[in-house]
Parts: C-alpha cells; structure tokens; sequence
C-alpha cells in the first residue's frame, strides 16, 4: 500500500499563512532532508495565542515571529519534542513573550549525530505536561496527546474546535517518520499511531510539510503498512539468513539516497528491537547497536 504523500507546499520563508481559521503558519528557513521545506511554526488562536515548535535559534526567523506576534499575547509556548529543528528558539520567545514553556520532556540523546536533527539537550519546559492535560485559550481548546516512538518525550496536540492533529514529527505528510533507538522506540510508535487513528480527526498538521486533508484514516494506516511492509522485508532478510542491518540497508533502501542509509539503518534497528520485545528475534549483545548480529528464533529453534 503506497502512501499519499503531499509534497506541494506554497510558502514564503519568514511570511505568516493563515492555514485556517484558528491556525497560523510561519515557516523557518532550515530545509534539509530530515526536516524537507523547513520548520513550520504554528500559532493557535487571536490575540491570546499559543506557538508550536518555535523552531531553530536564528535571528531572522525570530524576528520574523516577533513581527507576527506584535499586539498579540503568547499564552503559552509548546514543544512537541526536542528536537535542534523544533525546540531551541522556544525558551527565548517564552521570555520575550513572558511566558513559559510547555512539553513532557526533554528526551534521551540519540545517536552521534547521524540522523540530520540532533538532540538539543539545552531544552527543559517550564511545565511538564502528558495525557489528559488542556491547554486553551479565547476560542481554542487543545489536547495534550503522549505519542512516544520518534522520540520518548514526543507529544500531539488536538485541536478540538477544528477536530485537527498537530501532529510534530509523528505523522509527517511527505515523508515517514524516523524511528531511532535509544530515544526511539518502535514499539511505541506503532501504538501510538493506533492511538491517533483511534481519535478519528480530520486534517493532521505536521511541523514539517503539508496537512493531511483528505482520507485522514487511510493515510495512517498506509502509514502503518509501510511499517509493517519493513518490518516484513527484516524478517525475510533474517530467515535467509542476513543478520547485519548495514547490508540489510543496502538491498532494502536501494532506491533511498545513500547519505541517507545511517538513518535507515537506526529505523531498521528500530524495528530489531521490536521484534526481539516479541520474542521473534534474538542478539548477545545486551545492547544491540547497527552492528549487532540478529538471529530469526524460528532458525535458531529449529537447528
């Protein structure tokens, strides 16, 4: 099952969209190939406002969003996690706004540097906030939504006025979601996708890309397919035999630029990890890496 991916975005870096009648955008200049166009910052509400994943430390978007949020009152600063792309400019427009900041957590730091966006350990919310927590203001209601998987501290926002997902990094529309141990979890990820669909929303709005508009349901679990479809090819690789995820890599994302197979290989790790939580895999390390060696216990029960 092939995902709907939405890949057009109209935008204008440092410009603030209305993208509907509750929501703002402003997107940061920081494209790359973890992050596509850049950072999409998001403002919920008029005049008593919230602002979502405030984005990198640059001077020109922040002045962009201080340009944007003139004559208006910043309530409360979200992160959905953190993220050097999401996170790093959130405690400075917290002061400059004079507010606090609102996430579950800061994260686990993840692999050295091989994934594009790298931990940004200096961020640590004001207020901790989890399932079961509202967040709202003049017109608007949000919903704090735990959805461990691309990190351990990642968090959705629903919209209830406009029955919408802010959706982070959990459900990108243009592209899938990495998935990298230690912070990572796969796991965790697949639950919480079950999680989201289960809350039947119309329109996702992810930090990064497009909003998923239309078959909302569909695309999650298209999202969910390709999942299952790697997890699926692993299990195949191991059977005959593969237990190295490097050459895994190679046959699996043959089609996937090669500057970006480390971060293929963590998702593939990802799914290891999965599998050896079900009993269907096994490793000696304690702590398996990319470098382990997996073993189909299927094989190894039969021998």
């Amino acid at each position: 099952m092939a995902i709907p991916f939405v890949k057009e975005i109209d935008f204008e870096y440092g410009e603030v969209e209305q993208v509907s009648p509750l929501i703002r955008r402003v997107i940061a200049n920081n494209p790359g190939p973890f992050t596509y166009v850049g950072t999409g910052v998001y403002i919920i509400g008029h005049g008593e406002v919230a602002v979502l994943d405030p984005g990198p430390m640059q001077d020109e978007h922040f002045e962009a969003l201080k340009k944007v949020l003139d004559g208006e009152t910043v309530t409360h600063v979200l992160v959905s996690h953190g993220h050097s792309d999401h996170s790093p400019l959130a405690q400075p427009l917290a002061e400059w706004a004079g507010c606090k900041t609102y996430a579950k957590n800061c994260g686990v730091p993840t692999a050295k540097g091989e994934l594009g966006s790298a931990d940004d350990l200096g961020f640590q919310p004001d207020v901790l906030v989890g399932d079961g927590d509202v967040i709202s203001g003049p017109g608007w209601t949000l919903d704090v939504i735990e959805t461990p998987g691309h990190t351990s501290n990642h968090l959705c926002f629903g919209l209830r006025e406009e029955n919408a997902c802010l959706t982070g990094d959990h459900i990108m529309g243009w592209s899938t979601t990495i998935v990298a141990p230690p912070d990572g979890n796969m796991a965790d990820y697949m639950r919480s996708l079950d999680k989201i669909e289960a809350m039947d929303f119309g329109i996702l709005w992810p930090t990064h890309g497009s909003p998923v508009r239309e078959d909302v349901k569909g695309f999650i679990q298209a999202y969910r397919q390709h999942r299952l479809d790697r997890e699926a090819a692993i299990i195949k690789h191991l059977k005959a035999g593969e237990t190295n995820i490097p050459r895994m890599v190679e046959t699996m994302y043959a089609d996937v630029e090669k500057r970006l197979h480390p971060a293929a290989a963590m998702s593939v790790l990802g799914h290891m990890l999965k599998l050896i939580e079900e009993g269907r895999v096994t490793t000696p390390d304690t702590t398996p890496t990319v470098r382990s060696t997996f073993t189909w216990t299927a094989l190894r029960k039969s021998a």
